[in-house]
């Protein structure tokens, strides 16, 4: 059955375009000219996903999203937005009222059709998780692959030890118990830039399952840390083994996919102040505790692209204005409502 793509476009070139992408792509569309009249057209064509433009007439995009975020029936429609706003407030609030994803316009067509396959894809992992047996398979408890690894090898990588070199094979995928990992990459000039922090119960260093690929970032700890290192082809077997485990290892890439594209979206539009507070909220909600965040000024400066002195001077001045506090490696959020609205 064909996927249904509703379309609120007013510009009408622009409109039947896309519509003419998709349908040759497969997908069942419809298209509005405003967005009164799509959400008129939502009660008789049930999308898969909407495509909505932000400035239109009668009822622009914003206000779409609104609606739909108040309608239960709508909810959980996957909405892409697609406008000529570029500028990082316009997609913040967009993101904020709740949409999926959001293209530019002039767009590639590889982009749109990317974006829609993508999001597609994510509702029915969704849609196909909610429909198993909830008992069984409610939520991947991470203790159930503790005890099929505990037969492997534990190894304790002391704080700034090197775990996989850029360029190196991936023969393993590797598993923290305890401690914290840094991924990152190195330019010609040889300023490091951090990719990605990983605590407690993560996982990382995923390549290809079926090819030898070499590893394209470096993993160092940033404080002693306790791995089991996986052979690809065992923690393969594992996922064949379990399709509930390879369903929720799947929506664990999903999110660190996520995790990545808003960072990446915090580093091209942002305020130092605001990608400052980002970031610590980011890491803090990474860790699934209270307990405050420890990172050294340089790594997290080298996470958000900035000097260390920048950092340094912005931490200082959240500390002044009572949103955060710090003793020396140690972060800890006094105020997340205040630290949220930082810009």
């Amino acid at each position: 059955m064909k996927k249904k793509i509703l379309i609120i476009e007013d510009d009408q070139v622009v409109r039947e375009n896309t519509a003419e992408i998709l349908q040759l792509a497969n997908y069942e569309v419809i298209t509005a000219e405003n967005g009164k009249v799509g959400l008129e057209k939502t009660t008789f064509f049930k999308a898969d996903l909407i495509i909505c433009d932000i400035l239109m007439p009668e009822l622009d995009g914003y206000g779409v999203m609104q609606i739909i975020a108040r309608n239960r029936s709508l909810q959980r429609i996957p909405v892409i937005f697609m406008s000529a706003k570029t500028k990082h407030e316009d997609i913040r609030r967009g993101m904020d009222l709740g949409a999926s994803d959001y293209i530019t316009k002039p767009f590639e067509e590889s982009d749109l059709l990317s974006a829609v396959a993508s999001r597609l894809k994510r509702k029915e992992i969704m849609e196909n998780s909610d429909q198993r047996d909830l008992a069984a398979h409610k939520k991947w408890r991470i203790d159930d692959i503790e005890k099929s690894l505990k037969d492997n090898e534990i190894v304790e990588y002391k704080a700034g030890s090197a775990i996989y070199c850029e360029g190196s094979i991936s023969n393993h995928i590797f598993y923290i118990l305890k401690g914290e990992v840094k991924t990152f990459k190195i330019n010609h000039d040889g300023k490091e830039l951090i990719t990605e922090i990983f605590s407690d119960k993560s996982f990382f260093g995923f390549t290809s399952f079926l090819e030898n690929k070499p590893y394209v970032e470096n993993a160092e700890a940033i404080k002693t840390a306790e791995i089991i290192r996986i052979p690809k082809q065992e923690f393969l077997a594992m996922i064949k083994s379990s399709p509930q485990l390879g369903l929720n290892f799947m929506d664990l890439l999903t999110n660190d996919l996520e995790f990545i594209k808003d960072h990446l979206m915090h580093l091209a539009y942002d305020s130092v102040r605001r990608k400052t507070a980002d970031a610590i909220l980011q890491l803090h909600k990474k860790r699934d505790t209270n307990s405050s965040i420890e990172i050294s000024r340089s790594d997290l400066a080298s996470f958000l692209g900035i000097a260390k002195e920048t950092l340094t001077r912005t931490l200082t001045d959240f500390k002044d204005e009572q949103l955060i506090d710090t003793d020396k490696n140690q972060i800890s959020i006094i105020n997340q409502n205040r630290l949220e609205k930082v810009q």
